[in-house]
């Protein structure tokens, strides 16, 4: 019996949290205002960082192009309103790193129209004029990596892609922003579907939704058009079932080779709200100017789906919102894979799928690290069959090597299901994420010691 027949179209081993999607799954996609400034990063994508071509003081139009592409892993980024450039130098970062940005004052009398650019028509364009297309739109990655769509969707020499996966798992908790992506733009969808595959090469389309969006799956059934070849797949709930490979794996009973790609199973995967939004600008030659954000969280006032311009100061998000008094965290992204902000003056990037906010009785505020008791949990967690319990204790002792040679580091893709099980609190992904970095580090300078001693 193979793996697929054997987890009931599902991977192996995941975990259960509460979904706490009730409070904004059936609330519409709301645009949001322009802030007076907005705070532009040029490094808002794995690769490297956009390389500024405006000047302080310059007008610009909403849509115009405010930064090139520095290479080929890299993508511009576009005005998100119309105003004036106000000032060019660093600004902060979720990460905690300051980068190189831009300023831009919003004209107070600027609307939402956006200059039409060169339409790029699907059905005369080759495969390299769309992934073209694409980059110069600025799309990436709207799951939460942030990766360059174009370097993604490039099957390599030698390589053949069959399937086109569209990733409409949604796995985290409180998020929502797919699922009222697949309700509110199923023509974008679409359209993005023709791009891609005529990019990709891909014979066949399949639409991977989790059982608790039974009516984004019909929704996208009922409007089926008849010149696509896909299908939609509803799988069981399970986190996390949006990482590619388990995804692949749920729906194609398929395994990834150990630190390769989709491709190696001639797959190519994309999320859905990137799939709509290349069926959005590409018609229209633009580039990408906002996204849909879920604003969730017991702290929340205006909980919703917000269409958000790029830049947008965090801060100035948390006040037309409405928070609590009582605020204790906020996290970009989910609260599995997310990341806690220690600056409300960091802005909103293309890379953020979510904004949650959390009160003190929220939050557990204790820090108290237990031993490991070898209880086995986390082993039995782990979607890729890791074994988080002797890779922490390998972390402990920095033992680098032997965590990446021995036991695999590199294919954890860090999504805490470990953490979340474990009855020690040990941040175990913590652990994984700082000895990858430092391992990294060592390879690249093996002779410079990896901390002081």
């Amino acid at each position: 019996m193979g793996i697929f027949q054997l987890y009931n179209n599902t991977f192996k081993n995941g975990i259960h949290p509460p979904e706490n999607k009730d409070e904004t799954k059936g609330l519409p996609i709301r645009q949001f205002p322009f802030a007076p400034v907005l705070i532009i990063p040029m490094s808002q994508h794995l690769g490297t960082p956009s390389e500024i071509i405006v000047r302080e003081g310059q007008e610009v139009f909403r849509g115009q192009v405010l930064a090139k592409s520095s290479s080929y892993v890299s993508v511009p980024i576009h005005a998100p309103v119309s105003g004036t450039i106000k000032k060019i130098s660093l600004v902060p970062t979720i990460s905690g790193n300051m980068v190189e940005g831009i300023y831009l004052e919003a004209f107070p009398s600027s609307g939402q129209d956006v200059a039409e650019g060169i339409p790029l028509n699907v059905d005369t364009s080759t495969a390299d004029e769309i992934l073209k297309g694409i980059q110069d739109a600025g799309i990436v990655g709207l799951g939460g990596a942030a990766f360059p769509t174009h370097v993604k969707l490039k099957v390599p020499d030698g390589k053949n892609c069959e399937v086109l996966m569209i990733n409409g798992i949604e796995c985290e908790p409180y998020l929502t922003t797919d699922h009222r992506v697949m309700l509110e733009q199923a023509d974008d969808i679409f359209m993005g579907i023709r791009y891609l595959m005529k990019a990709t090469g891909a014979s066949k389309t399949i639409i991977g939704i989790e059982g608790n969006k039974q009516d984004a799956a019909d929704h996208l059934n009922k409007l089926k058009p008849s010149d696509i070849p896909f299908t939609v797949k509803v799988v069981p709930v399970k986190y996390p079932q949006g990482s590619e490979k388990m995804l692949i794996t749920a729906i194609l009973g398929q395994e990834v080779p150990s630190g390769g790609l989709p491709i190696e199973v001639n797959v190519v995967t994309v999320n859905i709200a990137t799939t709509a939004e290349i069926g959005r600008l590409l018609p229209h030659g633009r580039g990408i100017q906002e996204r849909v954000i879920t604003i969730a969280g017991p702290a929340v006032k205006k909980k919703g789906n917000y269409l958000i311009p790029v830049g947008t100061p965090l801060r100035y998000v948390l006040d037309y919102v409405g928070i609590h008094d009582d605020i204790s965290e906020v996290y970009m992204g989910g609260p599995m894979m997310g990341v806690a902000v220690s600056n409300l003056d960091i802005s909103i990037t293309k890379g953020t799928s979510g904004i949650l906010v959390f009160g003190n009785k929220d939050i557990n505020h204790s820090d108290k690290i237990y031993p490991c008791i070898k209880c086995g949990a986390c082993v039995d967690a782990c979607p890729i069959s890791l074994n988080p319990s002797k890779l922490g204790i390998l972390a402990k002792f920095e033992s680098f090597d032997s965590m990446v040679e021995d036991f695999h580091l590199m294919d954890c893709f860090e999504c805490g299901s470990c953490s979340y099980v474990c009855p020690s609190h040990i941040p175990l992904v913590q652990y994984f994420r700082l000895s990858k970095s430092r391992y990294r580090r060592k390879k690249a300078s093996p002779k410079i010691p990896i901390m002081p001693k």
